[in-house]
């Protein structure tokens, strides 16, 4: 009977909780005018743009092709149940890979002409090796025993911030022991890891970015993965490595930073100028508000 009576109230707990949750994320729902793309993403990170590399290195795409765009940080998930993604001109596009195809293909835009296809397969390559290899030994190194570092990255308190993490942690082990990586031990993973970041750096050598002294749509994606070793994974062996062995990769960063993310204090929880770009235009000479009060400012990172 007590059984019974506790299920009865958890689920009308949930029930209006989720009502007015469904409520929440319709009444903020972000509508963008004709060709503006929406980018929907859980919200921003507290010392960098994102504490995901994907939505980083899909918005930094964005600002790289000069592509008008809106941030709806409500949390929504695409249809895969995945984030971050798109939509334009009420297409939907999920995942960060393929909503950049997507604009490439149907924007006609060329980022990059200035390669060789020797040097656009070298690129993808680099590509699959931080996302498909790269990343999961980040995943293991945050959610491993120590949740301390993770926690202070995701910008969620109390109750929320136990269920978060913990459901994380056990959806990342799932999916790393279906991948294979989550089977190894601990050093094995470490390895590969350092073998992964080695290779990133002695590719980069002296140049500017990858590929030269021009930005590639390659570099959105490392940019978007070593930035997030630098600034939201505070005192791993990924942090403490980076920091004290490739140093040209942390110089690397900063001049993809200062390139295209001018406004970084603003939209970085930490940030001395934070304020929420939730439905804000970012537009190819300034920014404009939609959907709430922002103060209109240059963004020559879009310019």
């Amino acid at each position: 009977m007590l059984t019974e009576l506790v299920t009865t109230v958890f689920c009308i707990v949930f029930g209006i909780v989720g009502y007015f949750y469904y409520k929440f994320r319709l009444a903020n729902r972000v509508k963008a005018p004709k060709d503006v793309v929406i980018i929907y993403q859980v919200g921003r990170g507290p010392r960098a743009p994102s504490f995901s590399p994907f939505p980083m290195k899909l918005e930094t795409f964005l600002r790289m092709a000069k592509i008008p765009y809106i941030n709806d940080h409500a949390a929504r998930f695409s249809s895969k149940g995945k984030t971050p993604w798109i939509e334009l001109n009420g297409i939907a596009v999920a995942d960060s890979q393929l909503s950049i195809e997507y604009l490439k293909d149907t924007l006609g835009l060329e980022i990059d002409l200035h390669l060789t296809e020797e040097e656009k397969a070298i690129g993808r390559a680099f590509l699959k090796m931080t996302e498909e290899n790269l990343y999961w030994t980040m995943c293991i190194e945050m959610f491993g025993d120590n949740l301390e570092p993770v926690k202070s990255v995701i910008p969620y308190r109390g109750f929320k911030l136990w269920t978060t993490v913990k459901l994380l942690r056990w959806a990342i082990r799932r999916q790393t022991w279906g991948h294979g990586i989550g089977r190894h031990t601990a050093e094995e993973v470490w390895a590969i890891a350092v073998k992964d970041l080695n290779a990133l750096s002695t590719f980069l050598g002296d140049k500017k970015f990858l590929f030269g002294d021009k930005t590639s749509e390659i570099d959105c994606a490392i940019f978007g993965m070593i930035a997030q070793i630098y600034w939201h994974m505070p005192g791993s062996k990924h942090q403490v490595y980076l920091q004290d062995h490739l140093h040209n990769l942390v110089d690397y960063i900063h001049r993809m930073k200062d390139e295209f993310w001018p406004d970084w204090d603003s939209v970085t929880l930490e940030g001395s100028t934070y304020k929420s770009d939730h439905g804000v235009l970012y537009s190819k000479k300034n920014v404009i508000s939609f959907n709430n009060t922002h103060n209109n400012t240059t963004l020559n990172g879009v310019s």
